[in-house]
């Protein structure tokens, strides 16, 4: 015989609506119940019926997440952030790639709209006229992406890109390129405001060496552009295509952190495991996940919609080092 919700209420010693909240809206439930509920349906061996929960709720239980490259390595910690929040409200994920495509992200949302309670948009390419029309489909939630219309969490580049080019100034740097991600990222366009605005007040020369793919490849390529200028500190759009632009100025026989010095974005796993290991900018990227799925199950848009920065840090490492032939004081 099927384990029932009256079943789960009775073994936790609660009403059956006390146990049909944990499920639907725990927090609305007591932690002592809400644990007594949950120990309950896992002795008993109990899985919500999420069909009959979306007719009596108007919820599927489902959120859906469109992330535009699964093999970038700044997404899997946004995803374990978001599958633990999910789960917490008794939701499930449905993940899917954009493959990099701005086109391909607005026919995703129309096929998981029906499906979803909401979707979780990460660096979103869409322009603005295509975010309304996704979120006419559904809930949305942006994950390093800001719109003025949609509710969302990014990375605030303060204080960690400024804490980075101070840095790079006190090792004697005054010539700071940055090596840049696509032209249609928006985060990319604030952090080449942070940089310059940070390098004009501290009396630095800032060198925009180009726009890149957010790839491996990318970063090789703004190695070769990073070759053309006088820079001898980079900072780079992410930790992936800095690893890159570091291995392919070393096969040209490049020091660094020797000549030049290399600062990245992310700080993914890798990072701190390669030698010299990568300074970079910490993203909080799990709690930008678990913040979306927040956002998404807190309701839809609405005229002051919630957009939440959260703080990056600096994290030096042995990829920086003094500038050669410069006064490193001040």
């Amino acid at each position: 015989m099927a384990v029932t919700l009256k079943d789960v209420a009775a073994h936790a010693g609660v009403s059956v609506a006390t146990a049909s909240r944990a499920f639907q809206r725990p927090e609305m439930v007591g932690a002592d119940a809400l644990t007594r509920v949950r120990d309950s349906a896992t002795a008993l061996g109990y899985t919500p019926n999420r069909v009959a929960r979306a007719l009596i709720t108007g919820r599927a239980g489902v959120y859906g997440v469109i992330v535009p490259d699964l093999e970038n390595p700044f997404f899997p910690a946004v995803l374990k952030g978001a599958q633990a929040r999910a789960h917490e409200l008794g939701a499930q994920l449905l993940i899917t790639d954009a493959g990099e495509s701005p086109e391909g992200e607005l026919p995703l949302v129309r096929t998981l709209a029906p499906q979803v309670d909401g979707i979780l948009l990460c660096s979103s390419r869409m322009d603005e006229e295509s975010l309304l029309e996704a979120a006419a489909l559904t809930r949305l939630s942006l994950v390093n992406r800001v719109s003025p219309q949609l509710p969302g969490v990014f990375a605030d580049p303060e204080p960690g890109i400024p804490a980075a080019v101070q840095h790079l100034r006190r090792m004697g740097h005054r010539r700071i390129g940055y090596v840049g991600g696509p032209v249609i990222s928006r985060s990319d366009q604030v952090r080449r405001e942070v940089i310059a605005r940070i390098c004009a007040a501290s009396g630095l020369d800032w060198i925009e060496i180009g726009s890149f793919p957010p790839t491996a490849e990318g970063g090789r390529s703004g190695a070769e552009a990073l070759l053309q200028t006088d820079a001898t500190a980079v900072l780079v759009y992410n930790d992936l295509m800095a690893l890159a632009l570091m291995e392919r100025l070393r096969s040209y026989g490049v020091d660094v952190p020797g000549q030049i010095s290399l600062v990245g974005w992310d700080d993914i796993a890798f990072s701190g495991m390669v030698t010299p290991g990568l300074a970079t900018v910490r993203v909080p990227r799990y709690d930008m996940g678990a913040t979306a799925i927040d956002l998404l199950h807190e309701g839809g848009q609405d005229d002051a919609p919630a957009r939440i920065g959260l703080p990056t840090q600096f994290v030096p490492r042995g990829s920086i080092a003094r500038a050669a032939g410069e006064d490193a004081r001040g």
